[in-house]
């Protein structure tokens, strides 16, 4: 028995706590068992334990089982005959990969698959980083005001339809349009480049700028505000001068979700604004508007051709997961965690 220096025992040994030694200090670490539900009554546990929250994600998701993992079923119309008016989705005959390579042997398919990835490559490098120089514009300026006054404006146009953003775009740059009227005004020749099929490319990309670009600043101003604020003392305490901070301190706090959204936008690099691209489509011609969710709408809706429209959306399915996959594997090898870990 330990002794103090009244000969009486310590607190220890009258709580009745063991001695120290060999053999009886028990594991770091080791589970107790308690608390820790296992087999049925675990798995029930936890369905009690968390039935408010399923009961709140229940109806969203439903509408992604309805919405998104039901119609899948009609995939299986890339392979038929399908008719819906006489034989329906389980009675059209087989005809395997027929669908498809009729779908191949069509030269607008591969001038939509074109024009799909050439719109896309404009705006990955026109659009992407219009967001981030925005919202390290706004996160320099001092007044709370300012900021909050400017980042409402910036996001205002997110909520208009692509309808008013076209005409507001008509009425600009069109040939009736603002800019055409001042410069015959002044004596000089006016100009259409909404119905100019050179810079269609170009006008798209500058409407989706215009549209959203308030959105993603949100999403960059978020991230900034995660930054610790001792990381820039430290570094102004070094020396460092404003560009400095913000190449060491506050891209690399953007980098993991400028790699999340590219992986994204890589993954949706086939939907590049259906209805903003229809609504244009007559006035530039589809050589040079025709994308891939515009050709497959015309085979499948205005031609009645729903197995040729299924296999070109089907394609379109793989090939956009394939690069999600491929994508996010870069995204791995840059040491950022993309959509999913390793």
């Amino acid at each position: 028995m330990t002794l103090d220096i009244r000969g009486r025992a310590t607190s220890r040994q009258r709580r009745g706590s063991p001695a120290k030694g060999p053999g009886r200090a028990k594991a770091r670490g080791a589970p107790s068992g308690r608390g820790v539900p296992t087999g049925r009554g675990g798995w029930w546990h936890r369905l009690r334990r968390d039935r408010a929250l399923l009961l709140m994600t229940a109806p969203a998701v439903g509408l992604l089982l309805l919405f998104t993992y039901v119609p899948l079923i009609w995939t299986t119309v890339a392979f038929k005959d399908y008719d819906p008016f006489t034989q329906g989705l389980w009675t059209s005959p087989w005809v395997g990969l027929d669908n498809f390579t009729l779908l191949f042997e069509d030269s607008r398919f591969w001038d939509a698959f074109a024009n799909t990835l050439s719109i896309t490559f404009i705006q990955l490098v026109l659009f992407f980083p219009v967001p981030i120089a925005l919202a390290l514009l706004l996160n320099s300026v001092l007044s709370d005001r300012v900021r909050g006054l400017v980042q409402s404006i910036l996001y205002l146009p997110h909520f208009f339809s692509w309808v008013l953003v076209i005409t507001i775009f008509q009425q600009m740059l069109g040939g009736a349009g603002l800019l055409a009227q001042q410069l015959r005004a002044h004596g000089h020749e006016g100009f259409d480049l909404m119905t100019d099929p050179a810079v269609f490319k170009f006008l798209i990309t500058a409407q989706l700028v215009w549209k959203d670009a308030g959105w993603g600043v949100i999403v960059f101003l978020a991230a900034l505000s995660a930054v610790n604020q001792d990381l820039y003392e430290a570094a102004a305490v070094d020396g460092a001068n404003r560009r400095r901070r913000m190449w060491h301190v506050t891209l690399p706090a953007l980098r993991p979700v400028v790699a999340l959204l590219l992986v994204l936008r890589v993954g949706d690099s086939l939907t590049v604004g259906f209805e903003q691209i229809l609504l244009q489509r007559d006035a530039v011609g589809p050589g040079a508007s025709e994308v891939f969710d515009t050709y497959v709408w015309w085979v499948g809706i205005a031609n009645t051709d729903y197995g040729i429209a299924a296999a070109g959306g089907l394609i379109k399915g793989v090939f956009s997961l394939v690069l999600v996959l491929i994508a996010n594997k870069v995204a791995h090898m840059l040491g950022e965690q993309g959509v999913y870990r390793k």
